[in-house]
């Protein structure tokens, strides 16, 4: 009797497991990050984007082979799905906009988890480590909105 690592290729867990784990393992440190900063995703959210891209990426390949239009179709679907998740996180208050970055990230995450799915692991961790640097290193220089001096908005 086969094991189920050892199925043949309509049944392949190693493979996509790998890849699975290194979607979600890139996206912790951003999710950490989100999280750390208190912002409205966070650690559980990060990981569970970089994971599902990657999923529904990996879930067609064998359906899409010899058809690059279809994967491209399935990319674009993806990343507009990111930009609507990602606008969920945006909040407007009177004069301020906020989650715009988290907004940003949870799309880049989705990016992250594209190229894995694809295979392009050097891509995939390049994005990822610039995501995190971008909202590690850039945030001392973020300016917070001024309020008005006589307390009025």
């Amino acid at each position: 009797m086969q094991s189920l690592l050892d199925m043949p290729d309509s049944f392949r867990v190693l493979p996509h497991f790998v890849a699975l784990a290194v979607a979600y393992l890139l996206a912790l440190p951003i999710g950490w990050n989100r999280e750390k900063e208190e912002r409205s995703a966070g650690l559980r959210t990060f990981p569970l984007v970089a994971i599902a891209t990657c999923g529904i990426v990996q879930a067609t390949e064998h359906m899409l082979q010899g058809h690059p239009e279809g994967t491209a179709r399935i990319i674009e679907g993806l990343m507009t799905g990111m930009g609507f998740i990602g606008g969920g996180a945006i909040l407007k208050n009177e004069n301020t906009v906020h989650g715009t970055a988290t907004a940003a990230s949870l799309w880049a995450t989705g990016a992250t988890g594209v190229a894995v799915g694809l295979g392009a692991y050097d891509v995939a961790v390049m994005i990822s480590l610039f995501i995190f640097l971008t909202l590690w290193l850039l945030a001392p220089f973020k300016q917070e909105p001024k309020t008005p001096k006589d307390g009025k908005k």
